[in-house]
């Protein structure tokens, strides 16, 4: 209990706050959210129309080097169409990890798709290329005339796969990729929490067919709820878009949809809230990594290991993260801090142990298992 009370002291140290309570990531608005929220309202263009949207997009495929950015209701949504884009299909099945959080599962099962839940490496907390490979070295097979894999123990075409940036730490996504072109197996970035993390000076979310992001409440930078889709074909972004708008065809009064599209399209008031933010993007990331940084140097000298960026990786440290030494000590020390009013959190229960996802084929999950018994999310919000 003398450590735990330690690291509560310092975290009030950090956030300057002595007493009373300390949430796990808050949002802050220190820019022009307001300006541009009257701007909007003035307008009266505040739904899925309007100047805000279309230039959040332009400025965030700026930003992350994407071709074009389609902006969503929320990332889970923008996640279930970038699938149904990349050719998931009812009854397919989507390479995926087990260590995530339920946004990414629910958006494959939205399509009528199964699970596979695989490993993670250690060192990104994301999804491990090489337990991609073993798998499906293990379980994949072409059948004659199809160039898509099958696998041989249920069937199922293997449709895609979705790798998640946990806690906005990179994972070794241009391996996982090479290994998914080898079988032909498009990849959909679930970046949704690394928003500002680059790997090999490349930010995530660019390296697959499609990647998504989020601006839920308590990301990096918020809309309030919000998503988006960002492509390297034009094409593909320019039908993404169509489809957010329930595939509405442009004429000046009829009411024409070629196919089944879905109303999924970012209203303009929250995207004027998401371009104020994004102004202010690169001083967010700055007192992320100043806090982790501090983090970093205080459990070093306690002798608990606190989770850094891997190797070619530049993190936004959306979430701090420590390792205890088993689960009873994690929970000990979750029970102790929220106690005392200084907000931690485990890590999600893994997805295979949910009653929806019991019965989807996994790996043995040696290191997501290991990681979910000992992880906890420390206060992580910007300091200003």
């Amino acid at each position: 209990m003398k450590v735990f009370q330690q690291i509560t002291d310092y975290i009030r140290d950090v956030y300057r706050t002595p007493e009373g309570f300390i949430p796990l990531h808050a949002p802050v608005f220190k820019g022009n959210e307001k300006q541009y929220l009257e701007q909007c309202i003035d307008s009266n263009f505040v739904s899925s129309v309007g100047a805000f949207v279309d230039l959040f997009e332009v400025k965030m495929a700026e930003y992350t080097g994407a071709k074009k950015a389609v902006a969503c209701v929320n990332g889970t949504n923008a996640l279930h169409l970038a699938l149904l884009l990349s050719g998931v299909e009812a009854e397919s099945e989507v390479l995926t990890q087990a260590l995530t959080f339920i946004a990414t599962a629910n958006a494959i099962s939205y399509c009528g798709a199964h699970p596979v839940f695989l490993d993670v490496d250690m060192d990104t907390l994301s999804l491990s290329p090489v337990s991609i490979r073993k798998w499906l070295a293990n379980n994949a097979v072409f059948e004659k005339g199809s160039n898509k894999p099958v696998n041989k123990n249920t069937g199922r075409i293997i449709s895609a796969c979705v790798p998640m940036h946990t806690f906005g730490h990179p994972a070794k996504i241009d391996e996982i990729v090479a290994v998914c072109n080898e079988y032909n197996i498009p990849v959909v970035e679930d970046a949704a929490e690394s928003l500002g993390s680059f790997y090999k000076d490349k930010h995530t979310g660019t390296y697959g067919e499609i990647g998504i992001l989020s601006f839920n409440g308590n990301k990096v930078i918020t809309t309030g709820g919000g998503g988006m889709m960002l492509f390297n074909d034009e094409q593909l972004a320019e039908k993404a878009k169509h489809l957010t708008t329930q595939a509405k065809v442009p004429h000046e009064w009829e009411f024409i949809h070629d196919m089944t599209g879905y109303n999924y399209r970012m209203p303009n008031i929250n995207a004027a809230l998401g371009l104020a933010q994004l102004e202010q993007l690169p001083a967010i990331l700055e007192s992320k990594r100043m806090i982790a940084e501090k983090y970093r140097n205080f459990f070093n000298t306690l002798g608990v290991e606190f989770v850094i960026e891997p190797v070619n990786a530049k993190s936004n440290y959306w979430l701090n993260c420590i390792l205890l030494k088993n689960k009873n000590e994690r929970d000990a020390f979750l029970n102790f801090t929220n106690e005392q009013e200084v907000m931690t959190r485990p890590v999600w229960r893994l997805m295979n142990e949910l009653d929806m996802f019991k019965r989807c084929e996994t790996d043995n999950l040696q290191n997501a298992g290991y990681i979910a018994e000992r992880l906890v999310n420390l206060p992580s919000s910007v300091i200003v």
